[in-house]
């Protein structure tokens, strides 16, 4: 999943020949997840069909301030327009000194003046226009309000020359913005570390030794810490749950010796470490290498201990901030502050089964944030989507204190 997925896009289109690209520049936005309307000025339908565009971006074109078809439609509000976008997009840009004096001829200029997003203009001009100083003043202008310019390549022009001023491609205003966004995201250059799941302990090779966790808490976390900028390592147990994100890469592990290998070969590389998988604490001594036949009424297991992933982190914590979770059923936050300080953490996350809503294998949760400096915050029952959210906005302000 792009950084884009979810964002409302506006695109405006002007006249020009580079015009033609906007049907991939739709398609490529639709594809990574966002939502795409698009403003056309009237002499751009010279170089590209409305029908088209409406086609990809699955909403209508606008184009005028009325429907002059039917003099009974509502007016196209140009201030809702401007109001509705997280981004705004004019490309191909041919009306930059327009932009930058702010004229206000058709609805992609009013709506421009409108807009209260992150603009972004990408320029198409034949060499000699890209150079000339008009152009460049208009450039500097527009950038002195806070637009972005998408720089214009070099190649061969509609004129037949070759030369600075073509359009960037489709893929390449994608690539620009994504970056862009990127930079500016809080956990931009950070990278997380994050387990998720349960994980199996083999008895044969048919059973195995689990619990019920869904991974989802732990899923949903690396999705948050994605969309807020981190590059994230998702260590997870088996689950259903699955994420496609450009910020997340999946390492899968089945048992908790898988898991803590994986988490100690990315572990010193990482910023943040959050430990929300449940690890079994036990597993079989002696694995039968065939299916163990049911001849006795009762089966006996020798079991031991599993490797402590969370506290063998805590031994050798760098720079790292750790976070784990504790299931507590009895004295839950002296228990909890224990685990905290045994395991060198720096935030631990409690969770009760108490709690009704609360625990395996539902979309919500219910939790404690205790953080090594005494803090303890208190949470009402929320979605797990936004527990994710209240965790990392504790660890920034954990990270910035």
């Amino acid at each position: 999943m792009s950084i884009l997925s979810g964002k409302k896009i506006l695109l405006g289109i002007t006249a020009g020949i580079a015009a033609y690209k906007t049907a991939s520049l739709v398609r490529l936005f639709i594809k990574s997840g966002a939502q795409v309307k698009v403003i056309m000025t009237p002499a751009a339908k010279d170089f590209i069909t409305p029908l088209t565009l409406s086609t990809l971006s699955k909403n209508p074109v606008y184009s005028s301030f009325t429907n002059e078809e039917d003099e009974n439609a509502v007016w196209n509000n140009h201030v809702e327009l401007g109001l509705w976008a997280d981004l705004f997009l004019i490309a191909p840009a041919n009306t930059l000194s327009k932009m930058a004096n702010g004229a206000s001829d058709n609805l992609l200029l009013a709506t421009y003046l409108s807009a209260k997003c992150p603009v972004y203009f990408a320029p198409a001009m034949d060499l000699d226009m890209y150079k000339h100083e008009s152009t460049k003043n208009s450039f500097d202008k527009l950038q002195s309000f806070g637009n972005i310019m998408v720089p214009a390549a070099s190649g061969e022009l509609a004129s037949g020359l070759v030369g600075e001023g073509r359009m960037a491609e489709p893929e390449d205003i994608v690539s620009f913005i994504e970056k862009d966004i990127l930079e500016q995201l809080p956990l931009n250059g950070k990278k997380y570390l994050i387990t998720a799941g349960p994980t199996y302990e083999a008895i044969d090779p048919v059973r195995f030794i689990g619990n019920h966790s869904s991974g989802k808490m732990g899923f949903e976390i690396a999705q948050e810490a994605a969309n807020l900028g981190a590059e994230v390592i998702l260590v997870t147990g088996p689950t259903h749950e699955n994420i496609i994100h450009s910020q997340v890469i999946i390492k899968p592990t089945v048992s908790a010796e898988d898991m803590y290998q994986a988490c100690h070969e990315h572990y010193k590389s990482c910023d943040v470490a959050i430990l929300s998988a449940a690890v079994s604490d036990y597993r079989p001594k002696q694995v039968s290498k065939k299916k163990i036949k049911k001849a006795e009424s009762t089966l006996t297991l020798e079991l031991e201990k599993t490797k402590d992933i969370l506290a063998s982190l805590g031994e050798i914590k760098n720079k790292q901030i750790l976070v784990g979770f504790a299931l507590e059923t009895d004295d839950e936050i002296e228990n909890a502050k224990t685990k905290l300080k045994k395991k060198n953490l720096d935030l631990i996350v409690l969770n009760s089964l108490k709690d009704k809503g609360a625990g395996f294998g539902v979309s919500t949760n219910k939790v404690t944030i205790i953080n090594k400096n005494g803090s303890i915050n208190e949470y009402k029952l929320k979605s797990k989507a936004d527990v994710a959210k209240d965790l990392l906005s504790e660890i920034m302000t954990y990270d910035n204190a």
